[in-house]
């Protein structure tokens, strides 16, 4: 069977074919809430990465899922950068995972059956280099390839970290450079290089399991992974969450190599231009700033960092760990301060 690129098959790919953040909210305010159960620690109602729920041993219990359409056609890549995409949530919420279910969606008749086992062979290395296995999962007839994960993982209750915890006074640190979104659209496109498609890979497919660590430390209050909806969508969340003002410092974000090139020469996902439509009257940018520039606040992350909020006196030596975890573009890119909820960007 000729198998068409994987890319052609969807009309968007990776985080960047999330639901518009403002739709969501729209479709999540009517939902009851999760219930008046003891147990329920972490439900819907702080926009966080996961569920948890407490055991009767003091342990608390992770779920989250996550899946999504190609972003790349290299089939192995595609399960790689899903998986890991699946897995960060359990570290952004402080946790460990020890098991995963597989989510598939496949056209079929259009992509031949060996195309789809290297998509799960792909997430199978991603779940082992993680140290957990695929316990099992889901499959059905789609029009578009989908792929992803059901992950459980498990925390002590002391090291949950929520989007609502950040502090006035924290500073925040990204652990990943932006660029993903921009790179995909590249690549949807064929206009990225070999080189550029490398850095792309290493990204999106590094575990975020720092996170995990930084739970234990007391001066680290909040952690999110930064995926579909861009450092501002995500950074709104947890404003929004600790009633707070965050302040982006904008020359401080780190960017893959050809991220700032290719901004300029118009590779932007629709999901950037739906990204700033949603929650952009809740943003303050500085005046006569690019519109590549703010393209790259909105850009949607498959697979993207953590952004951690910390005491600002631990600030240096937490960066000092994150890079020495193997996050090299780690970078302070902004803090937390008294104000209204929303983000206010400096130059």
């Amino acid at each position: 069977m000729d198998t068409p690129r994987l890319t052609s098959l969807a009309h968007g790919g990776g985080c960047g074919c999330k639901l518009d953040p403002e739709v969501l909210r729209t479709l999540l305010a009517d939902q009851p809430v999760a219930g008046p159960f003891e147990r329920l620690l972490v439900g819907n109602e702080t926009a966080d990465d996961a569920a948890v729920w407490a055991l009767d041993d003091g342990t608390c219990l992770i779920a989250t899922t996550d899946f999504f359409t190609p972003m790349v056609d290299d089939p192995h890549d595609f399960g790689r950068i899903a998986a890991t995409n699946a897995i960060s949530d359990v570290y952004a919420m402080g946790g460990k995972p020890i098991l995963a279910l597989a989510i598939l969606g496949m056209p079929v008749g259009k992509i031949a059956p060996e195309v789809v086992a290297e998509i799960l062979k792909g997430g199978a290395s991603t779940c082992a280099e993680a140290g957990i296995p695929i316990a099992g999962g889901h499959s059905i007839d789609t029009p578009e390839p989908i792929y992803g994960l059901a992950v459980i993982g498990l925390c002590d209750r002391a090291r949950i970290r929520r989007n609502a915890d950040a502090q006035a006074g924290d500073v925040a640190i990204l652990t990943k450079p932006l660029g993903v979104g921009i790179y995909s659209a590249a690549i949807k496109r064929e206009a990225l290089d070999k080189d550029g498609y490398a850095d792309f890979v290493a990204t999106t497919t590094k575990l975020n399991k720092v996170g995990a660590d930084l739970a234990g430390d007391g001066d680290v209050h909040a952690i999110t992974d930064i995926t579909g909806f861009g450092l501002l969508g995500h950074g709104l969340e947890l404003a929004r969450g600790a009633d707070l003002t965050f302040v982006i410092e904008s020359g401080a974000i780190p960017l893959l190599p050809r991220a700032e090139t290719l901004a300029q020469e118009g590779f932007v996902t629709g999901a950037s231009h739906r990204n700033w439509s949603s929650f952009g009257a809740h943003v303050t940018l500085p005046e006569g700033l690019p519109d590549w520039r703010r393209h790259i606040l909105t850009d949607p992350q498959t697979s993207g960092g953590l952004l951690v909020t910390c005491t600002p006196a631990r600030a240096e030596a937490i960066l000092t760990r994150i890079r020495s975890a193997g996050f090299a573009q780690a970078a302070i890119v902004g803090r937390f301060e008294a104000g209204a909820p929303g983000i206010r960007v400096e130059v």
